[in-house]
């Protein structure tokens, strides 16, 4: 008879004691089996077969969120009502308008963070309280600004979770709003913690520096796993770098401003022609050429051909270090951008044509609407086109008794209009994408 199990439910007798193990194969293989019969039914000509596709992996999507969602939920219940760790009053008033968003009534929405009907109730009653012992009130600021700029941060944090406090800072400053990142992390945290200052790595070669648009551009492959992935639970089950189970993205961008230049796609890994095809339309979409071309040393840029293409253009190619950290750092750095900023933010597609959509609106938020942290916040078109920052412009000061002279979060700018402005943030997106947001500040009265 087999022994025991280490760990979960004792199996039946005469069952071996590796059938856990053959199960998570077996639905590691099943999902491998789908990622291929959803990628082609996502290309078919026929759109049912497309639609059905994608509903059937939404579908799971929701299965398997709602799983994840009832396991913790699980984990929670087993603990006693009066044991459960307490919400604070900013979050009592964040269930109190998700309630309201969603149309629960007060047991559904009791059910959904374990809590009793009653009170619930008692924080519908106590909800128009005021003061310091209001059970359900906004957030106290923790500085001197006003109340609403620091429970706008906070709804700013919460709309946009995937930005650092350096981020938000530099949002809210071309909107008009100077902030440090030390305060933003205040008004979110309650102890704000030391920020770690990373190592630069000393380069011992030559070094191609970049004096002015155009100069020096970088190019650049990297896979990217589609909704399913291309993983399997072991050896030698894993699956090659293609489509369905993966894309070949291609990346060009200019290092002096740090701008896009162009993004591609390929469902293998493509070739020197299909490169060189792909910077031929960045030329001329973009109307000029670099003096400079950095690549690493992938057989796409090391080909003859490709060489000899290079050459005949008049540009200089250089290429980074094997195994050297840091000499194609700035595309390297651009593309992990890309990934936890897009493809993982959304369930990759499989289509050309959709992927498309998906990487180009990217391109163009991240030229036009994102700040760059080397750039002091400025945006790369800003400074590939030589035009005045928005971080740059007369600011909004809410805080009615500072001093004109004063200076405020770097960068420095004058103050647009009286002192004391009331402020409202209205946060929109690139074509309806909340990974991509567009942040504006209105004077209100």
């Amino acid at each position: 008879m087999p022994s025991s199990p280490p760990f979960g439910a004792s199996l039946p007798r005469g069952w071996p004691s590796r059938v856990r193990s053959a199960a998570i194969h077996a639905m590691s293989l099943a999902h491998a089996t789908l990622t291929a019969s959803r990628g082609w039914a996502a290309n078919h000509w026929n759109a049912r077969f497309r639609i059905k596709a994608e509903n059937e992996r939404l579908n799971q999507e929701i299965s398997l969120l709602l799983e994840e969602l009832r396991i913790k939920n699980e984990r929670m219940l087993r603990i006693p009502a009066h044991q459960r760790p307490h919400y604070p009053p900013v979050e009592r008033m964040a269930i109190l308008e998700l309630r309201a968003l969603r149309g629960w009534s007060v047991v559904q929405a009791a059910e959904r963070f374990q809590l009793t009907t009653n009170t619930l109730s008692s924080w519908m009653k106590r909800l128009n309280e005021e003061g310091e012992a209001a059970l359900v009130r906004l957030p106290v600021p923790v500085n001197k600004f006003p109340e609403f700029v620091g429970y706008m941060v906070r709804r700013f944090k919460v709309t946009c979770p995937n930005l650092g406090y350096t981020k938000l800072a530099q949002f809210l400053c071309r909107a008009g709003l100077h902030l440090g990142d030390t305060t933003i992390r205040r008004m979110i945290l309650a102890k704000p913690s030391p920020k770690k200052e990373r190592p630069v790595a000393k380069s011992k070669g030559k070094t191609v520096i970049a004096r002015y648009p155009s100069h020096v551009w970088h190019a650049d492959l990297s896979v990217v796993p589609t909704s399913l992935g291309f993983w399997t639970s072991a050896l030698p089950f894993s699956w090659p770098q293609c489509w369905p189970f993966c894309w070949w993205i291609a990346v060009i961008a200019d290092q002096f401003s740090k701008r896009i230049m162009g993004v591609e796609r390929y469902r293998k890994q493509p070739t020197s022609r299909a490169v060189r095809g792909f910077l031929s339309r960045v030329f001329r979409e973009a109307k000029v050429r670099p003096r400079h071309l950095i690549t690493d040393q992938g057989r796409q840029f090391r080909a003859d051909s490709f060489q000899a293409w290079i050459k005949r253009l008049g540009i200089k190619q250089r290429f980074g270090a094997i195994g050297k950290y840091g000499s194609i750092a700035f595309v390297e750095r651009l593309i992990q951008t890309l990934k936890r900023d897009c493809t993982r933010r959304l369930i990759v597609p499989y289509s050309d044509a959709a992927m498309k959509t998906e990487l180009l609106p990217f391109q163009s938020w991240y030229n036009r609407y994102r700040p760059h942290e080397t750039l002091r916040g400025a945006g790369p078109d800003e400074v590939y086109a030589r035009v005045a920052a928005a971080c740059a412009k007369p600011r909004f000061e809410p805080r009615g008794k500072w001093p004109a002279r004063s200076p405020c979060a770097a960068p420095r700018a004058k103050i647009d209009g009286r002192r004391g402005a009331r402020l409202e943030l209205h946060v929109s997106y690139v074509e309806g994408r909340r990974h991509m947001p567009i942040v504006e500040l209105e004077r209100v009265a």
